[in-house]
């Protein structure tokens, strides 16, 4: 699907291309890639770099066609992590603007409003790669938020009772953070990279600001992460703690069973025993058994076995 838009104030949707105007492509089908490729003539190469999930945040060169690749935030509805991060291209020329994303995400539609309700005019393309730059580093901030959250009821649903599913989730919000710190890193490295390349055809005040929201993005997954190495320690010493526990008092149960089973063991031979035909003789092994396990059961109870 692609749409096309204008820069008055805010980007404004209009009916058909023009040049100098903004083209943003989701979910690119069949008529979106012939568009690309013989309307605008943009380099096959291009699409398959921004099609590849693992491409890394960089800027690359072909002729007049620039292509700048950053990875931005989103919802996934796989099991393995709750959240990924995907390539988003910026695709450029003298008279062509084009954004090409392979998933569904909010961040276009909110970069949108957000340059609608600010009446924000972007001038240059180095410009327009800043802000989106800005609005992944508001996104990743945002689902940051959510995983702390995620984490928190994760935690003290495990403080009542240590489940796999509980588990499970603080696992694959792990996985997300280190998805989110590769992610991070690479479009700081893509800020300094047009700090270098473009020094004079930015605006140094939005480039100093999105540096500062990155670092903080960056500081707030290094401390979720360290936080969340903490509680999935902790919640593994205490699994194993109360296994040893457990086993433990099995142990404790089977020495003060032990007794009795080996009387029994003894009396259950095929020998001459004295005292067999007396008739409170089976009342006294049994009696002097239990007394047995009473005393072992006193004893291991005293040294906190059971």
């Amino acid at each position: 699907m692609r749409k096309f838009y204008c820069n008055d104030n805010g980007f404004i949707e209009q009916e058909s291309w023009s040049p100098h105007c903004w083209i943003n492509v989701a979910c690119p089908d069949k008529e979106d890639v012939v568009f690309m490729l013989d309307d605008l003539d943009i380099p096959p190469d291009f699409l398959d770099s921004i099609a590849d999930p693992d491409e890394r945040s960089r800027v690359e060169h072909d002729g007049n066609w620039r292509l700048t690749i950053l990875r931005i935030p989103m919802k996934s509805s796989g099991s393995q992590s709750p959240y990924i991060t995907v390539p988003l291209g910026i695709i450029s020329n003298n008279e062509i603007l084009l954004t090409l994303c392979y998933h569904d995400t909010h961040l276009i539609s909110d970069f949108i409003d957000h340059t609608r309700r600010k009446g924000i005019c972007v001038n240059t393309e180095t410009d327009f790669i800043i802000r989106l730059l800005y609005s992944s580093a508001y996104w990743y901030l945002q689902y940051l938020r959510d995983i702390n959250k995620s984490v928190t009821q994760a935690s003290a649903q495990l403080q009542k009772s240590i489940r796999n599913n509980d588990l499970l989730i603080l696992q694959r919000l792990q996985a997300t953070l280190v998805y989110f710190n590769t992610s991070l890193q690479g479009n700081d490295m893509l800020i300094g990279r047009l700090r270098h390349v473009y020094k004079d055809d930015c605006d140094q005040d939005l480039l100093e600001d999105v540096q500062i929201e990155l670092n903080q993005a960056i500081s707030t997954v290094n401390i979720y992460s360290d936080i969340l190495d903490s509680t999935l320690g902790s919640f593994a010493s205490i699994i194993s703690n109360n296994v040893n526990d457990i086993m433990k008092k099995m142990t404790a149960i089977s020495i003060v069973l032990m007794i009795p089973t080996l009387v029994a063991s003894f009396y259950g031979m095929n020998v001459e025993i004295n005292y067999g035909n007396h008739p409170w003789v089976f009342f006294a092994i049994v009696g002097g058994s239990l007394c047995v396990s009473y005393f072992l059961y006193r004893l291991l109870k005293r040294f906190h076995w059971l």
